[in-house]
């Protein structure tokens, strides 16, 4: 084992994890996927939060803006639907979009079609945060795929995208 001053090796406490999965009656390659995605995730999510302080949003307001920025072009979304997707209640969403709408990273205005319903909107400053952000994610991003050549990213793409299509055939347990 090569350990680093600080410890093992983030590829061999991979080794070591998924071994234990196994030694435990997990089936090896689905170890060894699952364990390789969680670690993805663990260690992409501890940057997204240091960028995220960087340019001083919170988690939430992060949540609010990807949602928006991801609506069709002109869509809008309501509070309740936000906060839906945010899995918090509604009441903790308008605070939130109180604070954003103050920072001008999103707009809210009353539904022409049912004058007691308010729409939220991301503004061009919203855009324009949003997409600073993923530009430089993108840059951690591709090198945390460095490792494979542009054939490799598009094949693990396809296999990925297909593993998310079937999510809605998975049996809850």
């Amino acid at each position: 084992m090569s350990t680093t001053s600080r410890g093992p090796t983030a590829h061999e406490r991979y080794r070591e994890d998924v071994a234990a999965y196994v030694a435990a009656g997990g089936e090896e390659t689905v170890q060894r996927v699952t364990t390789a995605i969680n670690g993805l995730h663990k260690r992409l999510g501890q940057w997204y939060d240091r960028q995220l302080v960087d340019l001083g949003l919170s988690q939430g307001e992060w949540a609010v803006l990807s949602q928006l920025a991801t609506c069709p072009e002109g869509a809008a979304m309501t509070p309740t639907q936000l906060a839906d997707a945010a899995g918090i209640a509604p009441s903790s969403m308008t605070h939130r979009l109180d604070r954003m709408s103050e920072r001008e990273l999103v707009s809210r205005s009353t539904d022409p079609a049912n004058r007691t319903r308010v729409r939220v909107t991301l503004t061009a400053t919203g855009w324009e945060m949003f997409s600073a952000a993923i530009q430089e994610s993108d840059v951690v991003e591709g090198d945390v795929l460095k490792a494979l050549d542009p054939a490799q990213r598009g094949q693990l793409a396809v296999l990925l995208e297909r593993v998310i299509a079937g999510f809605d055939d998975v049996r809850e347990p």
